[in-house]
């Protein structure tokens, strides 16, 4: 709508309107969204970049939405954190991301936010997803020869109780950190592999004493190692990605996550509940059949129960009760087929559609004094120290 476009300054700023109507054959009413808002970007002498969005939001969710949000018995909104109740059965929420990027040179730059991040090639990712809402960040990335090397640090939110439908606690709802670094390597111009490490610490956490891991902040160091230095407290996770162009029109991918694994109880057979992995693998189909603008994507994603979580919300991989890799959390397996057909430059069709098999705990669940519910694995929320069985006193 409005723009400045000089050598040493350069603004854009466009208003975000945005109104959908449908209907769920499980509701009465009709659902439906309206967005309103505006969206801010600009440079300022090529190296300092930044962007911002603000938007107001009411909607009616759609069912499945609706059951996502009351099945762990959290009340979230998906994709977002805080939220109001809006006309009894709809739900109202704001929504402000923004970030900075500071080019410092031709291969480092920075960028400071508040907004989500997804790493990998996938249409899910195992590792971290924008699944979440969005989050305070601090992230560096160096592209130096055939390495790549990223470095992020996020401040999320361990609970939010007394959030759902806009009564808020009167109180800085607890903080906890995720600490991550990924490289990668181009081996030759078809192949790139990555290894990964996070972790998930909290100074509020009632092990940690109060402290904050200024170790953490260290780029290059092994968080393993200074977990374990430390009493391991924090959860450690790591493991690696890659992709490779077969040619070009066909690339295959995947992830692999590794949150603790023993091997004698792998070859044991025995189903240990602490053998916890998650695995993707997907390929993309470019132009298929020489179709212009016709892609293929496929992709299977297995998550072992128990993964992601911990002995606490502190330390969990969430963000507001929300999984901050794969929406389902745990204990799943999931096949997924899109195709996206473009066939004129301001259409664009796409279609989804997913296998999913996954293990739940209680469909509905009282929490009410001398209830029992049990803990199969799947919500990274729950203390694994509670697998299977947790008594309600």
């Amino acid at each position: 709508m409005f723009y400045v476009d000089q050598p040493e300054f350069d603004l854009h700023v466009n208003p975000v309107l945005y109104a959908g109507v449908g209907k769920d054959s499980r509701l009465g009413d009709p659902i439906f969204i309206n967005t309103r808002g505006a969206e801010i970007r600009g440079m300022i002498d090529r190296k300092i970049g930044f962007y911002t969005y603000l938007g107001e939001n009411q909607a009616r969710l759609p069912a499945y939405a609706t059951d996502y949000s009351n099945l762990y018995g959290y009340y979230v909104v998906p994709h977002q954190g805080f939220w109001k109740d809006y006309r009894k059965t709809g739900v109202d929420f704001f929504e402000a991301r923004a970030y900075i990027d500071f080019n410092l040179s031709k291969r480092i730059w920075f960028q400071f936010g508040h907004d989500r991040t997804f790493i990998g090639n996938g249409f899910r990712s195992l590792i971290f997803s924008d699944f979440a809402p969005p989050s305070q960040y601090l992230r560096a990335n160096a592209k130096v020869w055939k390495l790549n090397y990223l470095f992020q640090l996020n401040r999320v939110t361990a609970e939010a109780y007394g959030s759902a439908g806009g009564s808020s606690s009167n109180r800085r709802y607890p903080d906890k950190y995720v600490a991550f670094h990924h490289l990668s390597v181009n081996l030759g111009k078809k192949f790139n592999i990555g290894l990964f490490e996070s972790i998930v610490f909290s100074p509020r956490d009632s092990i940690n004493g109060g402290a904050f891991e200024l170790n953490y902040l260290n780029p290059v160091i092994f968080y393993r190692a200074i977990e374990q230095q430390n009493g391991s407290a924090d959860n450690a996770i790591l493991g690696f990605d890659w992709k490779w162009i077969a040619c070009k029109q066909l690339s295959f991918y995947g992830q692999f996550v590794l949150d603790e694994f023993v091997l004698k109880n792998i070859t044991a057979g025995t189903g240990w509940w602490a053998n916890k992995f998650a695995v993707q693998a997907g390929m993309k189909y470019i132009d298929v059949a020489g179709i212009s603008n016709l892609d293929l994507q496929v992709e299977a994603n297995f998550v072992r129960p128990y993964t992601y979580s911990h002995a606490s919300n502190f330390t969990s991989y969430t963000n507001f009760f929300q999984p901050m890799a794969h929406p389902l959390g745990a204990n799943f397996y999931e096949l997924a087929a899109i195709v996206r057909y473009q066939p004129m430059p301001r259409l664009t069709f796409n279609l989804t559609s997913f296998y999913v098999k996954t293990g739940r705990d209680n469909v509905t669940q009282a929490f009410l004094p001398g209830s029992v519910f049990v803990n199969y694995g799947g919500d990274p929320n729950k203390s694994y120290n509670t697998r299977l069985l947790e008594f309600i006193n």
